[in-house]
């Protein structure tokens, strides 16, 4: 049970998904209305049909599934212009028709997927009772469709890379410090070291994915005229979720580290301490790490990790502590080579 109802979960499925909804809708019913004004004498369901097949999340993805239709449906009149031209209809001929169509659609296709829009299109120009008149409103009116879907698609409700990547951000600093502590905690514990372990390689999951979705929000405003004016933020915040991305390695090596003393060793003395001294640390290195994703100065939050560290060192040098503390060190290096790479002095120039 998730604890949450139906109906609060078809409201956040409304909010995720309502605005591509209505720009599909709006798009299909100007396509249609464009196509009427441009002369067309029956109802011109092929120029509504282009944005909800075409449309998607990503506007370099539609651009190109709308340039693949357009194509296949090129390719799909000329072959069953043809083929009806020359044959009679038989089951050799459809045969023949559908694997030319399908040969067409691997030279036209995205290189991972078949076009199909080449065998649908054919086919259905082969069964029309007067194939040349439907295949010639087929080809302009989704040739049409397609310049209407181009136009107003990157301006009608358009991503907010902006606000993805701000969101994103906030994600990627709640999951570094969230785990850095949960795993801190579960420090002679064997349980709850196999449990974290497991929630640690979750939350890296989570964090890799930040980072892709990052990316394809700055990819997204090479087609997005509204936000291209965020091209500076949104490069800033993607490199700071790409900072979170490279601590992950880290993050599971403290939980694959965790769990193999606990399991071995239990509740030892060693152990406790660890777990005493490093849960300072864990707490002041995921504020720096919140504070380096907000855009904020992260130097008095990495001192104060490094400051426990330096302590925790000096009072404990048995390898169990320093296998322990490799893990903080090396996310606090990577917060330090950031700032002097990407910050320079605004976020402290912090040293150890």
């Amino acid at each position: 049970m998730t604890g949450v109802s139906p109906g609060a979960r078809v409201g956040r499925r409304l909010r995720a998904q309502g605005p591509a909804a209505a720009r599909i809708l709006v798009i299909a019913v100007l396509c249609w209305q464009t196509a009427l004004w441009a002369g067309a004498d029956q109802p011109p369901v092929f120029a509504a049909i282009v944005p909800l097949l075409c449309l998607r999340g990503d506007s370099a993805t539609s651009l190109a599934a709308l340039l693949l239709r357009i194509l296949g449906v090129l390719a799909g009149v000329a072959l069953g212009i043809t083929v009806v031209s020359l044959f009679r209809p038989s089951t050799l001929v459809l045969a023949v028709v559908i694997g030319l169509a399908l040969l067409c659609g691997t030279v036209i296709g995205s290189g991972t997927t078949l076009n199909v829009q080449v065998a649908v299109t054919s086919l259905l120009v082969f069964a029309n009772p007067s194939p040349e008149s439907y295949g010639f409103a087929r080809l302009w009116e989704n040739a049409l469709g397609g310049a209407v879907t181009a136009v107003l698609a990157p301006l009608l409700w358009p991503r907010n890379p902006r606000r993805e990547a701000a969101a994103l951000a906030r994600g990627c600093a709640d999951g570094l410090t969230e785990c850095l502590v949960r795993t801190t905690r579960a420090i002679g514990s064997p349980d709850a070291a196999r449990a974290n372990r497991v929630s640690a390689q979750a939350a890296a999951d989570r964090l890799r994915g930040y980072g892709a979705q990052a990316r394809e929000a700055e990819k997204a405003l090479r087609f997005n005229p509204l936000h291209r004016r965020h091209r500076a933020e949104v490069t800033g915040l993607g490199a700071r979720i790409d900072l979170a991305v490279r601590a992950v390695p880290q993050l599971l090596s403290l939980a694959v580290e965790a769990e193999f003393f606990s399991v071995r060793d239990g509740p030892a003395p060693v152990l406790r301490r660890a777990r005493t001294s490093l849960l300072p640390v864990a707490e002041s290195t995921g504020h720096a790490l919140e504070a380096i994703l907000a855009g904020r100065d992260a130097h008095a939050d990495t001192e104060a990790a490094r400051a426990a560290l330096a302590r925790y060192a000096e009072n404990d040098r048995e390898p169990t502590a320093v296998v322990l503390r490799r893990p903080f060190v090396r996310i606090l290096d990577l917060c330090e080579n950031f700032c002097e790479g990407s910050c320079g002095d605004s976020c402290g120039g912090f040293r150890g």
